[in-house]
């Protein structure tokens, strides 16, 4: 009796400490542009919950005059990694204030700067002034449901919690309308969207 007992009890822990999740598959139309890459496609909240920056930091590289990735989500409290990779000087700013208007200065080829984003909902757009030319975007956000979109549109958010969401979408140039989304506790949810001026 004691060991049938154990035993329920013990079903009873495992069945309670289950997560259930499930994925979001987005397809991104952005019209007029030249390809439907780097939307943000992101779940606004998780109503009681918040979430830890992660251990390790992101990376934005400086390689052939260009800034990698272009646009890099993170969560509010990562400190972003910024390498040069090329053999000329590079620096990074931003005019933002949600992200201190910082300046990183200038520096070599293989050299590191950091800079910590603290605040949800900054968008800030990242410069080299020594190459005007160069530009990318660093999105912080609340919490780790998001995906950036590839050339094809095509996006994955995995993991995300059963029940109700509102998912909302970024882009540098174009526009696009929350949707209301149903996670299932398994399986996907294909949501579509459209991005315009």
């Amino acid at each position: 009796m004691r060991t049938l007992y154990c035993a329920f009890v013990l079903i009873l822990i495992c069945t309670v400490n289950i997560s259930w999740a499930g994925d979001i598959k987005g397809k991104v139309k952005a019209v007029g542009a030249k390809n439907n890459a780097n939307a943000v496609v992101y779940i606004e909240k998780i109503p009681g919950k918040t979430f830890d920056p992660p251990k390790n930091p992101a990376t934005m590289d400086q390689k052939n005059l260009v800034f990698i990735p272009h646009v890099l989500p993170v969560v509010a409290g990562t400190t972003v990694k910024y390498l040069n990779s090329d053999d000329v000087l590079h620096n990074v700013f931003t005019p933002d204030k949600c992200a201190e208007k910082f300046n990183l200065g200038t520096w070599p080829k293989g050299q590191v700067r950091s800079y910590t984003f603290m605040n949800a909902g900054c968008v800030s757009l990242m410069l080299c002034n020594v190459h005007p030319e160069m530009e990318a975007y660093v999105v912080v956000l609340e919490n780790p449901y998001y995906a950036v979109s590839a050339k094809d549109g095509s996006c994955t958010i995995k993991n995300v919690p059963a029940g109700k969401h509102t998912l909302k979408i970024w882009h540098e140039k174009l526009k696009g309308e929350p949707q209301e989304v149903t996670v299932a506790e398994s399986g996907e949810v294909d949501v579509n969207f459209e991005i315009k001026k």
